[in-house]
């Protein structure tokens, strides 16, 4: 280079030298560098027919034995687009680009779309063309780089010059990946239908279009495949939009029952590997995982899912009578967040009950499950376990919505009781009475610290929300109560423990931590101690569940709540000690209620007891060490407050507190009040009439709600 500058020195005046260094030189290193970035190895589009052999990708369990091996072998099998159905063809054009025969390389208007959409609405759209799409799953590697958007530009234009559109469609259907080793539709419609394409329905052909936007997403082998019929409708729609299918045909098409080809594939803890699978996908790309060798090793231990898959379909089948078909259970280390076991149905090959469907990461209803979070906002929030509640018939008033007026799961008032019993009685009049002080916006935000993602729209919720009124993930669940179980920890699943590329090189290896101090501190650790305690309390839950429910193994410090939605379409268990977590879901996928009296005893909990059973046997399970910052006190069992010497009507108990929350109000026993001599009740305010006025113990909790605890009351008559 030193040359060529001495050599332009004696050629060029030295007028006309600032020129040439000015505009020149830059120019020609643009030129240089562009060819270096974009130009060098640049593949030809002419080997669009072109197809290299890739590697298969295998899946392990943490003890090394194959799970599942990613097919090395790509499916598939070339037609001409004569034979390719115009179903198919409209379908992928309909969701994909429906301009594809108006515009060129790149689609301006479908960019700007993508764009506002992406900017202005919060909705992620691509505004690739089938071309764009073509060039880059064919020739390209899936980076998300600016030169390889360039790289793949260039190559449309000159894919648009070369070939005719019907080429190029021709080839896109031929070519493009459609979930696993099925590349092109002919080899999709065997794998997913047992079937050829040209023999393919409407509703097959929109099912087949909405997989290449994401085969793993959409599979209908996948994870979640209720979004395969989702994309399905959504391309219907637009097909109808198009004008390529009436109205009458679009409600045909979503009516048709789809009958899948039956895999052949072996395949061990089916729901886990394709939880798995998705992850990496999301992480690497498709075609990494389905043709770039990895070596992926996790946390599943297969001796224990088999035993979980076990217990599962036997508790199921022996609880049929009362109307239940499904069951799901997840087995974590709370402090690691490895996954040990996942078993997302009673059976993943039953197409009866759905059994592809994956529970665990499905959205359902926790019942009183969640109920932990919301008194763990009460602790943080300053209310201790003491804190007394009037449990009796009441209705909460909401401006424009009619009166929400709770009941406990068995009808019955139980009058003043403290939060201990409240939660490990699992009441429900409290629990929303708790739900009122802390408010809906505080234990939102709690839940979503903990690990709860899908309390997104607080305009959604109501004071219910504590009852189970919002849809949740089992996985989600796990992370929250693993969260009481690492002292206020928050640790997240950790699934995959390592993974390797075909060359042995590590992309990513999990080591997990020796104590949960390395998550994220979310709660205080003296609430996280107290909440664990109550739900180990197997005295202060005897009321409700007995002495001797499936809720308790031995003598051993466990934790564990069950949840049960007031339709009996949900049915929970979730318990838990330092080392593991067992959550347990019975019910049925297509959400029909589960008939006569399902509690969290009869139904989740034996699977829970049997599974956390097996975990724990032939170990001591540690009891869980008491922070420095959580004190006992003897307190009044009826009231919270501090026992005085000689007052009438104060059975005492030791609670534990967090320092400084300490009652501090003694009982005061008998006071002057006026009684309704028609109601034997506390009189209403104001009333004068038919009144009159006795030495009663009365408590008031922190809702202002007053109870007279010596006045002989009637049980009331529960609401309907």
């Amino acid at each position: 280079m030193a040359k060529k500058l001495i050599h332009i020195k004696k050629v060029l005046p030295k007028k006309k030298r600032w020129l040439f260094l000015l505009f020149i030189l830059p120019f020609l290193i643009l030129i240089a560098v562009f060819y270096l970035l974009i130009l060098k190895d640049l593949p030809s589009p002419t080997k669009l027919s072109s197809n290299t052999l890739p590697q298969s990708t295998k899946i392990y369990d943490r003890n090394d034995k194959l799970l599942y091996t990613i097919y090395s072998e790509k499916n598939q099998t070339f037609i001409p687009l004569k034979d390719i159905p115009d179903d198919i063809r409209h379908a992928t054009i309909a969701i994909e680009d429906k301009d594809f025969y108006k515009h060129g390389a790149i689609d301006l208007r479908g960019v700007i779309r993508a764009a506002y959409a992406t900017l202005f609405k919060k909705q992620l759209q691509g505004g690739s063309t089938l071309t764009q799409q073509l060039v880059k799953t064919s020739l390209l590697t899936p980076d998300r780089t600016i030169q390889r958007k360039v790289r793949e530009v260039l190559l449309s234009f000159a894919t648009e010059i070369i070939y005719s559109k019907d080429k190029i469609l021709e080839m896109y259907l031929n070519q493009v990946p459609y979930g696993g080793t099925a590349y092109g539709v002919e080899a999709a419609a065997q794998t997913y239908f047992g079937k050829k394409a040209k023999d393919l329905t409407l509703a097959e052909s929109a099912l087949l279009a909405g997989l290449p936007e994401s085969p793993t997403t959409y599979s209908p082998f996948g994870s979640r495949p209720e979004l395969a019929r989702a994309r399905q409708r959504e391309i219907l729609k637009a097909m109808e939009s198009e004008g390529y299918i009436t109205k009458k045909q679009r409600e045909e098409a979503e009516k048709e029952k789809i009958a899948y080809r039956k895999t052949t594939t072996p395949i061990l803890a089916p729901h886990f590997v394709l939880y798995v699978k998705e992850i990496l996908v999301e992480k690497y790309g498709i075609q990494a995982v389905e043709q770039g060798g990895l070596r992926v090793k996790t946390s599943l231990d297969l001796s224990l899912q088999e035993t979980a898959q076990a217990s599962v379909a036997a508790e199921i089948d022996e609880i049929a009578r009362l109307k239940v078909s499904n069951g799901a259970a997840l087995i974590t280390k709370p402090g690691t967040g490895e996954i040990l076991a996942m078993v997302g149905s009673k059976d993943y090959f039953d197409e009866s009950i759905d059994g592809n469907v994956n529970i665990t990461i499905s959205k359902r209803q926790p019942g009183s499950s969640i109920k932990p979070i919301n008194y763990a906002t009460g602790l943080v929030k300053g209310f201790p376990a003491s804190t007394l509640f009037i449990d009796k018939q009441v209705c909460f008033n909401t401006p424009g919505q009619p009166p929400y007026c709770p009941r406990n799961y068995d009808g019955k008032f139980r009058g003043p009781v403290l939060m201990r019993e409240s939660l490990a009685n699992s009441l429900n009049i409290p629990a929303v009475q708790m739900l009122k002080m802390n408010t809906l916006e505080a234990m939102i935000a709690t839940a979503s610290a903990m690990g709860i993602t899908t309390f997104n729209d607080i305009d959604r919720y109501g004071l219910s929300l504590t009852l189970g009124g919002g849809e949740v993930y089992m996985t989600d669940m796990a992370t929250a109560f693993g969260v009481f179980a690492n002292g206020g920890y928050r640790i997240d699943l950790h699934p995959i423990l390592e993974v390797k590329d075909k060359a042995g090189k590590i992309l990513e290896d999990y080591t997990p931590p020796q104590s949960p101090i390395f998550g994220k501190k979310v709660l205080p650790a003296g609430v996280a101690y107290i909440i664990s305690d109550i739900l180990s309390d197997n005295n202060a839950r005897s009321q409700a569940f007995g002495t001797n429910s499936e809720l308790r193994i031995g003598n051993n410090p466990l934790s564990v709540k069950t949840g049960t939605t007031n339709d009996l379409r949900d049915n929970w268990t979730i318990g838990y000690s330092q080392d593991y977590l067992v959550a347990v879901w019975v019910g049925n996928s297509d959400n029909s209620p589960m008939s006569g009296l399902v509690s969290g005893v009869t139904g989740a909990a034996p699977i829970w007891n049997d599974l956390m059973s097996y975990v724990i046997q032939g170990q001591t399970v540690p009891i869980p060490k008491r922070p420095v910052d959580v004190v006992s006190r003897t307190i009044c069992s009826n009231t919270g407050f501090l026992p005085v010497e000689g007052v009438e009507g104060c059975s005492t108990r030791q609670e534990l507190f967090v320092r400084g929350q300490e009652p501090k109000k003694s009982t005061e026993g008998r006071t002057k009040v006026f009684i309704d001599k028609t109601t034997n009740d506390l009189a209403k305010p104001g009333q004068i009439e038919n009144v009159e006025e006795r030495m009663e113990i009365v408590v008031t909790d922190a809702l202002n709600n007053k109870y007279c605890v010596t006045c002989p009351q009637p049980t009331p008559t529960p609401t309907p």
